[in-house]
This record gives C-alpha cells, sequence and structure tokens, in this order.
C-alpha cells in the first residue's frame, strides 16, 4: 500500500466537503477557511449531517468537541449519536447546534481566577479552519473554549486572534509598499520534536518516571553519548517498527509526518512534519503527542516527552520553524529577485529583529516551564538569553541596505574534490544550531521550545510582537513621500536601535554570557523569572491592542502558568521523599547489613576483611547523609505554600534541597550491585530497546 493511498482517511477534509456539500455550502465554509470569513451558522446543520454521515461509515458511533485548555493537553467529552426515536428504538442524530456550540463543565480547568469554582459553565466553539477527524471511533471536532463571561479559557482563541492581528498588520505594510493585490497573509509552522523510546516494563518499576515524566535519581552509565554514534544512526528494529506504526497512524489524520531519526542521546529521536497553516499545524501536533504515547505503548515502549528525561545527556526540544506567507504566494522570509520584494524582504526580517529586541521576555516566556528550565543554558540548547541569528551575509546585506549600497554575496560552489560526485551552489551563510532565533534561509527557527510545550503559547507571542513592528513600520510609511527611502531610514533605525540582538557566534559560550549582560540584554533563567514578567504594563497593552488577550486574560495565563511550576515542583519533590523512604533507603540498608555479615563472616574464618569495611563505612555514611537530606526536604516543603511567592520558593529552597538529596542517592547507587538496585538504572533503561 503506498503512503499516499490512506492519507487523510480520517479527516472531513476539503476534498469530502466538495463531494458531500451542496455547492453554495461548500463555497460558504471554503470562503470562512481559506479568507477568514465570518461562518455562516445557517450552513451548520448541512455540514452537521454530512460530517456525521461520513463518520458513521467511518465506524464512529460518537461526537466530541476536541478542545486545548490551558493544561497544556487537549480534553475531549464524547456523546453518541444515538437518539430516542419514539418507539422504543434509536436514531443517529447529529444536528447544527451540537455541531457549532458545546457545553463542557468549565469547573475543574484551570482559569487563574476567571471564574469562582461554583461557576461551572463553559462553552466550545467550533473552528471551521481546523477539519474535523476521527480516532478512536469518535468524530472529533476542533474548538475553541469560553467561560460563560466571554473569556478565552484555550489555547486555540488567543492563536487564532495572533493570526488575525499579523494578516492585518502585514496586509498593511505591503500595500504601502505596491503589494496591493495581497488580502491575506497566513502564518505556517513546521515544528519538530524530540522523544525518548524506553522499555514500558522497566520504566514502570519507576515511581519517578510514573509520576513526573522524568528521573529524579539516577547515576550516568558508563557510556552516554560520547562517542556521537546515536545520531542519524541505524534505527533499530524495534524503534523502526514504532516509527512505522506512527507514520501509518499520523498519516490517516492527515499529518505530513515527514523526518524521522536518531537524535544525540541514547534511545532519543525526532519526527519533523511538512510546515502547515499556524493553527492547524498546533492541533497536529498536540495530535502527533497523543499518538507516540499511545503507539509507543502497543510496542511495549513508553515515549517520554518530558524535557529532561535523564541527566548526563542532551534533553528534549522543539524547533519551532516559523513563516508568513501572503494569498498571492509570497513567503515573507524568501529573498527575492526583484528590487521590490529585496525591499519587502529585508524589512521583514528588520521587524523580528525589532520585534525580538523589544519583547525578549515574551518569547522567553513562551517556553517557560518547570522541565525546560533543565534544558536552557546547559549547552544543549540556547541559552535563557533570546538573540537572533542572520548570518553575516544577511547582516551585511541588511547594514548596506540601510547605507543605501547594494551588497549581496555570491553563492560559492561547494567543490567535492571527487569526480563522480556532483559540486552544488553552497548556501549563503552556515546555519547555526546554538542561536533561539536564527533565519534558516525562508524562515525563523525558534530553538527554545520543550518538547512537551504546546507550540501554541510560542506562536502567539511570535504573532503579536512580529505585529506590533509592523505595525510601527507602517505609520512611518504612512507618512513617506519616497517608499524606498523611508524603507532605508527604517532599517537604519532598526539596526541602530535593535542591532543589540543580533548575535552569529556560539550561544552555548560563557563569552556570549558576559557579551549579553554587556548589550543589556535579559537572562531570565528560571520559569520563576520569566513568568512574573509576562503580566507587566508594557505586555499587557500590547496584547489588548492587538486583542489577543484582554487583562483577565494576561494575568489569568500567569498565575496558571505559575501555579502548576510550583505543583510540579511539589509533585517532584514528594516522589523524591517517597522514593528515598520507600526504596534508595531500605536498598541501602540491605546492602549495608550483608556487608555487616560478611566481615563477621571472615573475622570468623579469622580473616580480617579491609575492603568490605571500607565499603561499608562508605554505604553507611551515604545511606545517613541521604536519611538526613530527605528530612532536609520534607522540612522545606512544609513551608512551600506559607510564602508569598511559592515559585520563588521553589527556585531558591525547595530545589537545591532536591538536588543535594539526589547528589547523595546518585553516589550510592554505583556502589551497589544489581541485585540491590531499587530500580531500572540509566544502563538499563537508555540501553533497553
Amino acid at each position: 500500500m503506498k503512503p499516499t493511498d490512506n492519507f487523510g482517511s480520517l479527516v472531513f477534509n476539503d476534498a469530502v466537503m466538495q463531494e458531500r456539500l451542496p455547492k453554495a455550502v461548500y463555497r460558504s465554509i471554503h470562503e470562512t477557511i481559506a479568507n477568514g470569513k465570518d461562518l455562516d451558522p445557517t450552513v451548520a446543520d448541512v455540514v452537521a449531517s454530512a460530517m456525521r454521515e461520513w463518520a458513521v461509515e467511518h465506524g464512529a458511533t460518537h461526537f466530541t468537541h476536541w478542545f486545548q485548555p490551558m493544561t497544556g493537553i487537549t480534553a475531549e467529552k464524547h456523546d453518541s449519536f444515538l437518539s430516542p426515536d419514539g418507539e422504543g428504538g434509536a436514531i443517529l442524530e447529529f444536528s447544527g447546534k451540537e455541531l457549532i456550540k458545546g457545553e463542557p463543565d468549565a469547573s475543574s480547568f484551570p482559569s487563574g481566577g476567571l471564574r469562582a469554582t461554583f461557576e461551572a459553565r463553559g462553552y466550545t466553539a467550533w473552528d471551521p479552519t481546523s477539519y474535523a477527524f476521527i480516532k478512536e471511533n469518535s468524530l472529533c471536532i476542533p474548538t475553541a473554549f469560553y467561560s460563560y463571561s466571554g473569556e478565552a479559557l484555550d489555547k486555540k482563541t488567543p492563536l487564532l486572534r495572533s493570526m488575525e492581528a499579523v494578516s492585518n498588520e502585514a496586509v498593511k505594510v505591503l500595500h504601502l509598499l505596491g503589494f496591493e493585490d495581497v488580502q491575506r497573509v497566513t502564518g505556517t509552522v513546521g515544528p519538530e520534536q524530540e522523544y525518548f523510546l524506553i522499555d514500558r516494563a522497566l520504566a514502570k518499576q519507576r515511581k519517578d518516571l510514573v509520576f513526573t515524566g522524568r528521573t529524579l535519581f539516577g547515576a550516568k552509565a558508563p557510556k552516554g553519548q560520547e562517542l556521537e554514534d546515536h545520531y542519524f544512526g541505524v534505527i533499530r528494529p524495534r524503534v523502526q517498527a514504532f516509527m512505522e506504526e506512527l507514520n501509518e497512524e499520523l498519516w490517516k489524520l492527515g499529518i505530513y509526518a515527514k523526518t524521522e531519526h536518531n537524535e544525540v542521546a541514547p534511545a532519543q529521536h525526532e519526527l519533523a512534519p511538512v510546515y502547515t497553516t499556524m493553527n492547524i499545524a498546533c492541533d497536529h501536533n498536540q495530535l502527533t503527542m497523543e499518538i507516540m504515547k499511545k503507539v509507543a505503548e502497543k510496542h511495549g515502549l513508553m515515549c517520554l516527552l518530558h524535557e529532561k528525561p535523564f541527566a548526563g545527556v542532551n534533553g528534549s526540544g522543539k524547533h519551532n520553524n516559523w513563516s508568513l506567507s501572503t494569498d498571492t504566494g509570497i513567503n515573507l522570509f524568501a529573498p527575492g529577485k526583484t528590487p521590490e520584494r529585496k525591499r519587502l524582504f529585508l524589512l521583514m526580517v528588520a521587524a523580528v529583529v525589532a520585534a525580538v529586541d523589544e519583547h525578549q521576555d515574551l518569547l522567553r516566556m513562551s517556553v517557560a516551564s518547570a522541565g525546560n528550565d533543565h534544558r536552557l543554558g546547559a549547552n544543549e540548547a540556547p541559552p535563557a538569553i533570546v538573540s537572533v541569528y542572520l548570518g553575516d551575509d544577511l547582516e551585511l546585506q541588511l547594514e548596506a541596505a540601510a547605507e543605501g549600497r547594494d551588497e549581496h554575496k555570491h553563492r560559492e560552489t561547494l567543490a567535492t574534490g571527487v569526480h563522480v560526485l556532483p559540486d552544488f551552489k553552497k548556501d549563503t551563510s552556515d546555519r547555526n544550531r546554538t542561536s533561539p532565533m536564527a533565519f534558516t534561509g525562508n524562515k525563523f527557527e525558534f530553538r527554545m521550545l520543550g518538547s512537551e510545550n504546546s507550540i501554541a503559547d510560542t506562536n502567539i507571542a511570535l504573532n503579536t510582537i512580529f505585529a506590533e513592528a509592523l505595525n510601527n513600520f507602517a505609520a512611518q510609511l504612512e507618512k513617506a513621500d519616497d517608499i524606498a527611502a523611508a524603507v532605508q531610514q527604517i532599517l537604519a533605525d532598526t539596526l541602530k536601535a535593535h542591532g543589540r540582538i543580533i548575535f552569529n557566534g556560539n550561544n552555548y559560550s560563557q563569552e556570549w554570557v558576559a557579551e549579553a549582560e554587556r548589550r543589556g540584554l535579559l537572562n531570565l533563567k528560571t520559569t520563576a523569572d520569566a513568568m512574573h514578567a509576562f503580566a507587566t504594563e508594557k505586555n499587557v497593552a500590547l496584547f489588548k491592542k492587538f486583542g489577543v488577550y484582554n487583562h483577565s486574560e494576561v494575568v489569568s495565563r500567569k498565575d496558571i502558568l505559575l501555579e502548576n511550576y510550583t505543583k510540579l515542583i511539589a509533585i517532584e519533590a514528594n516522589t523524591m521523599i517517597d522514593m528515598a523512604k520507600t526504596q534508595i533507603l531500605p536498598a541501602g540498608f540491605a546492602y549495608g547489613e550483608s556487608l555487616a555479615d560478611y566481615a563477621v563472616k571472615k573475622k570468623s574464618l579469622g580473616i580480617q576483611g579491609v575492603s568490605e569495611q571500607e565499603m561499608l563505612r562508605r554505604v553507611s555514611a551515604l545511606t545517613d547523609e541521604i536519611a538526613d537530606k530527605t528530612e532536609a526536604l520534607e522540612n522545606v516543603m512544609l513551608g512551600l505554600y506559607d510564602t508569598e511567592h511559592p515559585s520563588y520558593y521553589c527556585r531558591d529552597t525547595v530545589i537545591p534541597a532536591m538536588q543535594e538529596l539526589r547528589a547523595a542517592a546518585d553516589q550510592l547507587e554505583p556502589l551497589m550491585p544489581q541485585q540491590y538496585q531499587p530500580y531500572p538504572t540509566y544502563a538499563d533503561l537508555l540501553y533497553s530497546v
């Protein structure tokens, strides 16, 4: 069977709608999807009927409004198509009203104070721009999620708002530059997803993996990623079987799973899709993470999406490849050949530079999480310092254009030196894999996301700050008599005001940390630091200006994220305490007892033992230290919710206490024989598949 045979077979996509809907209804829906026109509610009954018939033909028995609350994962409530026929039987029904609006109980979803606990009513609203699909015998209808008072309780609503905002501002600038046929600009994203695969039976023996998704204890394995032999290496048969089934399941849902390979760390892998419209890409990435876990379970594996499941080897990120294109086919970040296209391209790049510099805090905030704090700045991912990589060639082009000069580096030929191998044109600049925001040819790759993050938050931030930069540029262009001269002035002003954010070197180096501080760039090292910057007066005003969030929605999100951070740290700390008390200490005591018994036995035989006595001394000292550090962590946890800012308390008090306990336990682990190990080790987990 060819991959195309089943592609999109479980999606109520454009082709299905064109086949099953009356022409007038199809045209109405197509206008909404393609051009952002208002949804005509009168077509809902017809669409709902066609959806139901199609879904039932494909084995669906239920429908659900599928939405993305502020938990970071998806939610769904299932209702069957069955309705009483009045004669003791049943009929299949699904109305336009049920399609357009749902009413899940909102009382147990995070709201950050947007509603009181007793105010339970919430609404889901059909998003026709993201196709309905079938998952496990249910018709899933992508929806937005609102409170009774109208505030957004989800990630989809602000994402759609930000997409409209950036389109409006981009169209305004394009018209001023002479591209008057452009009516709409659409954001596209391709999120590269990293993950770990480990043996499920082994993973289930570890409470830390079960409760937190990462290992809270664990000494380094004898071999890690030192030889760099796993990256792009031969894929093991068990992993290959998982990847094949994963691709099949994703393709059925219309997800363009494209690239797969081994990543740097042992047991680490990556999947990358073809770029698609931003809203759909976000939905697809949520589905991808869910399906990864389900398919892994079928293969006796556990898929770990935590940003740092193992210490001592690389963690997992999610690279967000972000671009914008017009409805006339122009990629705003693709260098053009005509003077008009080149002017447009350089102006768009300048807008990115201005936006990122002006709002470093928002971009850092958009990737902040307890898990991602372990990656950022760990020389395996960009630092917590936000910067932009343009490459020497593009930076020179910007500087030349700002000065009224035309400078372009011609593409060189890479000579292979082997007659049978083809020579080819090199790109005008290398790629910088250490940069948080890197220009990579016709897009910007934002590399700070953690593997578990929803891509919605980052793209909301990118769209909004870019819209503001374009809005500022448009205000200057509207006053200009000479557009070319005005663009030149904007480029010059941008480089002067925001050039500090451009850095083409090694973001992992300590020299860059010092240089960034000298330049006055932010270094928000932890989630506690970043989240408190979310609801500043400046940022609230920005979101309000472009209709992305109102004041209450910003404050609520900050509160939710900080509360979630505190809860996650508390779960990890309590899990460590439990593991130390019920597993690590008993194992240490048992091994110590066996050493003591052995020493007594040798002494009874007249043999003076030295090695076992020294080992007993070391094991005894470490078990005492582990007991002390466990008690200290317990005492620290007693004060967690007595502080005004629990997130700062976690950062400054709880996490250091956790690190001290882990350090002691990780010293004990290599001293104990296999039969005394309380749970599978790193060597077991990383090399078991």
